[in-house]
This record gives structure tokens, sequence and C-alpha cells, in this order.
């Protein structure tokens, strides 16, 4: 069976899931709710896990195919139809500068940044690439989908004025009375860039000469990977010292559990409404607000039932959506982030808010790939590539747009 077809029974059964929580809000949630509550959730996970398998075995399938030089370019069509400076990246990474004709130097002056001199084989991407790059890193974590994009030409330092007024309120004046002063207190919030490598790739020289092979794509599959997980985890938990500040390291807390209680690695449902209220209304009625955590906290959440024993976890469902709806707890979206802590004591292990307010900044003229054709891969048959991005990322908000949830102490 296909990944469309089992998507497709998977929305059934998330439908009726959905359909049975919506029916029974405000009353009381009987044995007969519970055991098809149990009996679709269960079809759900079993169908979620063919869907795990087959995804896992075609991705192995090509990471065999791709290192043991035989992949070819599955879009070999629309490969034709890239532009001519797309060309003469290919060709560039395939045969060093010795292979560019004068005609190629000159689409490369044109449309590229020497990243260095030329003998040293650096050049900054094109900026078809770079978009390519970026979308790439998208499949990472979460952060970038879920943040606000800032591209910026230079990586300059970078700062933003705050102020948080929500506070401050106005007086009723009699006739002929002086007013009271009262001043707003103005900040900055600095949003510097950090240089990311993807460590040296050493690709084989075989690999380079067949022209079936897509090297672009094999490429930038390896830098995408490589410095989207760094990114992300940076985005996520980055101390803000030498390195992003992390949404984690720069929410707010908006709930703590109690020590004493079962929260030092789970959560209440009263603490899940604790939370989702700290976030001011003005953020929560835009329709952006959602929760972010840990795979295994999701795990946490699927058991959590409301006052009235009903769950709270609504698998999403979407027929014809081949990427679905996400999963929703207490009618906000769920949004999962590998790099967000697990429920332990005293940890950060749940956000609610609206991550747009999260900037991610990027310096586009400091994409870069270099190739290395020198004896620490000559000897070896292979030919090595690095890619650098700069890229930097900090909460800019001072009004609560995201709020924490602290587990318990002890």
């Amino acid at each position: 069976m296909s990944i469309q077809a089992l998507r497709e029974q998977r929305a059934v059964h998330a439908n009726t899931l959905n359909t049975l929580i919506k029916a029974t809000e405000g009353k009381a949630w009987t044995a007969d709710n519970q055991a098809t509550y149990d009996a679709e959730l269960a079809a759900i996970d079993g169908i979620d896990a063919r869907i795990k398998n087959i995804t896992d075995f075609n991705e192995r399938v090509a990471a065999e195919a791709t290192h043991t030089s035989v992949i070819e370019a599955a879009d070999k069509h629309a490969k034709d139809k890239k532009s001519p400076q797309a060309a003469v990246f290919a060709k560039w990474l395939r045969q060093g500068d010795k292979g560019m004709s004068a005609a190629d130097i000159q689409v490369i002056q044109n449309t590229m940044s020497v990243g260095g001199a030329g003998s040293e084989g650096g050049y900054t991407v094109p900026i078809e690439t770079v978009t390519t790059l970026i979308e790439l890193l998208k499949q990472f974590g979460g952060m970038r989908a879920a943040a606000g994009i800032l591209l910026t030409g230079t990586g300059h330092p970078m700062s933003f004025p705050t102020a948080n007024a929500t506070g401050e309120v106005g007086e009723l004046v009699a006739e002929n009375t002086t007013t009271t002063a009262l001043d707003t207190a103005f900040g900055l919030a600095s949003l510097p860039v950090f240089m990311y490598s993807s460590k040296s790739i050493a690709v084989p020289l075989q690999l380079l000469q067949d022209s079936n092979i897509d090297i672009e794509a094999y490429i930038y599959r390896l830098i995408a990977t490589r410095i989207g997980r760094i990114t992300n985890t940076h985005y996520t938990i980055g101390t803000g010292t030498g390195q992003p500040n992390g949404l984690v390291t720069a929410a707010a807390t908006g709930f703590t559990a109690a020590n004493g209680t079962t929260q030092v690695t789970s959560i209440t449902y009263d603490s899940i409404i604790e939370l989702q209220h700290s976030v001011d209304p003005a953020y929560r009625n835009t329709g952006k607000c959602s929760f972010m955590l840990h795979d295994t906290s999701v795990k946490v959440l699927r058991k959590i039932k409301d006052n009235n024993a009903r769950p709270i976890f609504v698998p999403g469902f979407e027929i014809g959506n081949p990427m679905g709806a996400p999963d929703t707890l207490v009618g906000a979206p769920i949004l999962v982030n590998q790099d967000v802590p697990v429920m332990a004591a005293g940890a950060k292990s749940l956000l609610f808010g609206d991550y747009s307010y999260y900037t991610i900044r990027d310096a586009m003229d400091s994409v870069l790939f270099r190739r290395f054709d020198d004896s620490a891969f000559g000897l070896k048959g292979q030919v090595g590539f690095c890619g650098w991005l700069r890229s930097g990322g900090n909460l800019l908000d001072n009004g609560g747009a995201v709020r924490a949830f602290v587990n318990a102490a002890s």
C-alpha cells in the first residue's frame, strides 16, 4: 500500500476521533467513549508505524545508492531547466577552477561574489542555490518553519529597540490639574550572526565524474543536514553567549509546577491551561499560537484528560493534504522540536505562544562553498567540499509572545 493511501486511512481514523472529542465536549466521558478513543488511536499508531517503515526503507535505499555512487538523477528534466548560473556552479563543483572556461568565469563574476582568492577554490553560492539550501534547512527541528526569517546582505551587528507598555495606564485628572509623569523604558535586543560550518565533505572522484549523479543534491543534503541540526539546537536552547539566544532560553516562565507533585516528569491538565493563559490574549487571539515540545513529551500529553476525563490530545487529520494537519492540544496545534528539553526536574519542557516573534537572521552574502583539491583529499581519490552559513537568532519580543512551562524541581 502506498504512503498516500496509508495517510488517507489515517485521516479517516483521526476524523473519527476529532468528531468524538467535539461531540462529548462538556459531557461525562464514558467507558465506551474511552474504548473508541483507544481503538482509533491504536489504529493511527499502527498506520504511523507502517508509514515510518516505508519512509525509513526508502531513505536507506537512497543513502546506500548515493554512497556506492550508483544513484541516478531522478529529476534530470528539472535539472535541464536550471539557469546557466546554476549549470556553471554545478560544473565548478565537479571540475574546480581548472575546468572553468573564460565564459564560465565571467558568469561567476556577474552572479557570484569571490570568497577569497580564486586559486583557493572559494565562491559564494548564487542566489537560487542559497534559496534551495535555506529551504532544505527548514526540514530540521522545526525552528526555521515556525520562526520569522530576516535576510541581510552583511553580518554587521544589528540591534532592535524594545519597549513594554502593557502595564502602563493613563489617568483621570481634574480641571487645571497637572498630569503625572510616566516614562516608558526602552531597551535594545541584539541579533548578531555566527559562523556555522558543515565540516568538510569528502566526495569520491568517480561520483563527480559520473554525469548521472546529481552531485548538487548530494552536497546540498549533507550541508543542510549538518548545518540544519546545529543551528536548530542553538535556535532552540542556545545560551546567547557566543551563539544565538535560543527560544527556550529567551522565553519567560509562564507556569512552574509545584514541588511534591507528579509533574517532575509529567504535566497536568490544569498546568497546561495555566501555561496557555499566561500568554496575553493579544497574542492568543491571532490564531498563530501553538505548543512546542520534544516528541517524548508528546507521549506524556497523549495520556492527559480534562476535568470530564476526556482526552485533550487530538491527532491531526486532513484528507487530501499529503502533509496532514497538525496534532492539537486543547485546540492549539502541536509542533515537535527534538531540541526542546524533555520533561525532567526543573526543565523548561513545554512552550506556548507565537514563535514568529523569534527572528532567525541569515547573512546571505556569507553562504559559502569551497572546493578542495589538495593532497589531504587527492591521495585518497577524493575532492573536498565545505559549506559555511552565517546565522543568528533571538526572541525579539518584550511582551510575552512565548511562555514556558517548568517542571517541578522535586
